[in-house]
């Protein structure tokens, strides 16, 4: 397949967007939750409650482990949107590759920058002023991130950079921090903002050498699967890999992510190629009914596969897989439009991953988040292809806004989102002194969840009034 060619300006894809605010929101609600109380099914799989006690030979997944690669698969998917353009106007290879390396590097300052300014980590005296830290911490963000006004004379762009990141660096190497080192060190990372930016970079440069041929990008995987068996055993993969990693910084097992973001960016071929060709006024042939089986089939295959894989019915949970994506392969099989011919190719690649997953699962000591296995990846590669089938139809060609708008908005901001409760929200609740009140009146397992409920809703809504006044931190 050859990469497609935007010859009119493309809109945002709604549907992406929603996926992408789906997951940063349901991470942080999956912060935000009571600790060590709740059923099981809360927590991620392989950290049960109630000592939260990492133990790798547990298997299964729930629906907090499928929050960070849906957040992958979308970075993935918005590679093409972020440089096809760019090339079709004359951007060559190398140009494409500095622009993969200045954002990569900003995503690792990011994962750096984040929990040095966390006021989970800062040591202050008086105690309270760690939440003023973390609010003037989230407030550089925005010289340092901010997308600034093009019609703004470029010394000013300068001036405010230096502001923000000379700030940034100033307060930094004067804070103190409760786990050692004591002081700043690179050694304090934030791990998911890490391998997004190893998955940022490597994912982009894997598009940028393989545009034109899907094949070919697959074709890279098998160097991953080489690396995955390989690395660990002594030999010249090994030696290669120690020596390209930094230790407790970064790895190369770090690009295994690429499982999920390479599948991701060849979906992403696929939306920008329907943007561009559909038209205005199509017509579509399917029924309502047809696409309202479909969308359901999106969530209805996400409950299977946690309920099934984490109460270990994978017997069952195969079964009703193969059913429901055979359901959906029926239900796009004639397709009479643009619009039609794209949800099924998403249905079948969908099919495909997940499937290929659940024949994994048995590999590896069944499906795991941590350590991450060949059927985590795949499993929630296919599943992310089904919900934005779901998501399109909603979104794209029901127009349904009432309860998607925040996913959206939150979906275009994703970085304001995830910092937005450990730098926002909560400094504020605890200066103010609501903090404390609020956890008073919501004790207990389930009030506690209503209240990390209400809290990222609140963050939906403050990201939403950024998103809307076009204030977006970009990287």
């Amino acid at each position: 397949m050859t990469a497609p060619s935007l010859s009119k300006p493309v809109a945002r894809f709604a549907a992406l967007d929603a996926l992408r605010g789906f997951a940063i929101l349901t991470m942080v609600l999956s912060g935000a939750v009571p600790y060590g109380i709740l059923p099981s099914w809360m927590y991620h799989c392989q950290v049960p409650p109630p000592n939260h006690k990492f133990d790798p030979s547990i298997p299964g997944i729930t629906w907090v482990d499928l929050v960070f690669p849906f957040f992958l698969f979308c970075l993935g998917a918005a590679i093409p949107f972020a440089l096809q353009r760019r090339m079709e106007k004359g951007l060559s290879q190398i140009q494409a590759m500095g622009i993969v390396f200045k954002r990569g590097f900003l995503l690792f300052v990011f994962a750096i920058y984040q929990p040095h300014f966390s006021p989970f980590n800062l040591k202050t005296d008086p105690d309270w002023l760690r939440w003023v830290y973390a609010l003037v911490g989230f407030g550089l963000l925005f010289p340092m991130m901010m997308r600034l006004p093009e019609s703004l004379p470029k010394a000013w762009h300068w001036a405010i950079r230096v502001f923000g990141w000379g700030a940034a660096i100033w307060l930094v190497s004067r804070f103190q921090y409760k786990s050692e080192p004591a002081s700043f060190s690179l050694y304090r990372s934030n791990i998911i903002l890490m391998l997004l930016t190893v998955s940022a970079v490597f994912g982009s440069l894997a598009w940028i050498f393989t545009r034109t041929n899907h094949l070919l990008r697959l074709g890279i995987l098998g160097f991953v699967l080489a690396h995955r068996l390989a690395g660990g055993s002594e030999g010249w993969v090994k030696w290669i890999s120690d020596l390209v990693s930094v230790p407790k910084v970064w790895h190369l097992d770090y690009t295994h992510y690429l499982f999920i973001v390479i599948p991701g960016s060849i979906a992403g071929d696929f939306m920008l190629e329907w943007l561009r060709q559909k038209g205005e006024n199509e017509k579509l042939t399917w029924s309502r009914n047809r696409y309202a089986l479909l969308a359901g089939i999106g969530v209805l295959l996400t409950l299977v596969e946690l309920v099934g894989l984490k109460g270990r019915w994978i017997g069952a949970t195969v079964v009703a897989s193969v059913v429901l994506t055979i359901a959906a392969l029926w239900i796009v099989r004639t397709p009479g439009c643009e619009t039609e011919r794209f949800l099924r190719t998403l249905i079948r690649w969908g099919t495909y991953w997940l499937l290929l997953g659940l024949a994994f699962e048995p590999y590896e000591g069944g499906i795991k988040k941590d350590p991450n296995t060949m059927s985590y990846f795949f499993v929630t590669t296919g599943l992310a292809l089904f919900l934005v089938v779901t998501f399109t139809i909603l979104l794209d060609l029901w127009k349904v806004r009432f309860g998607t708008h925040l996913l959206v908005a939150n979906g275009q901001n994703p970085m304001i989102a995830y910092v937005g409760m450990g730098n926002l929200i909560e400094p504020v609740l605890n200066l103010t002194g609501v903090g404390p009140v609020l956890e008073k009146i919501t004790p207990g397992p389930w009030l506690g969840t209503l209240r990390g409920f209400l809290l990222t809703l609140l963050l939906a809504w403050v990201v939403a009034q950024f998103t809307r006044l076009k204030i977006y931190w970009r990287t």
